[in-house]
């Protein structure tokens, strides 16, 4: 049996023994506690550098980001979400820059797409037919349009992560509530090499 083989059995029967990913976590938390792991990670709430970065949820950038940029914990706030988009002048990616920047001394922003974007290829109507797969009804999404939501903007993908990357740096240096002071800059890394590209 090969040492991936070896592996794959051990990693599939700690799942059996756990029975969910989300058990086989908290297990793994109790002994990072017990054994002191978080002891290196310990800093405050204020970020070191004063930047906050808006980058994409996708799973390569989780070590990729921080390592490329130099950066550990407590230097920087870093806020995520599927593209690096702003899908609402006052949704969760704006009140979190609000916090940092009036409450946590945040003085740059920088907005971080990537090469090979999966939010991308985002379809609005191939994801309501995924819904209505998964048991959502119909009448519950005409519902939702009913009082408001344009699903066709909210799910949109985009053409080029650097056009992505220009609109959201856009929006946040035109956003009514962000003072004239506050640095923002546009960037997209590469997702294996860590290149960082500007976007102006």
């Amino acid at each position: 049996m090969s040492l991936f083989s070896i592996s794959l059995y051990h990693q599939t029967e700690l799942y059996n023994l756990s029975g969910t990913m989300i058990e086989e976590i908290l297990a793994y938390n109790k002994q990072f506690v017990e054994n002191k792991g978080y002891e290196k990670y310990i800093t405050n709430k204020y970020p070191d550098k004063k930047i906050a970065i808006v980058s994409c949820m996708d799973t390569r950038l989780t070590e990729l980001l921080p390592a490329s940029l130099g950066i550990k914990n407590g230097d920087v706030k870093i806020i995520k979400n599927a593209g690096a988009i702003i899908s609402h002048p006052f949704g969760s990616v704006i009140r979190s820059l609000m916090v940092a920047i009036y409450e946590l001394g945040v003085v740059e922003v920088m907005i971080i797409g990537h090469t090979d974007c999966g939010a991308k290829h985002m379809n609005s109507s191939e994801m309501i037919e995924k819904m209505k797969e998964r048991g959502i009804p119909q009448e519950r999404i005409d519902m939702i349009r009913y009082c408001g939501i344009n699903f066709e903007s909210w799910l949109r993908g985009f053409e080029t992560s650097e056009a992505s990357v220009h609109e959201t740096v856009e929006q946040i240096r035109n956003h009514p509530l962000v003072p004239s002071d506050i640095t923002v800059r546009g960037f997209v890394i590469d997702s294996v090499t860590g290149e960082l590209t500007p976007v102006e």
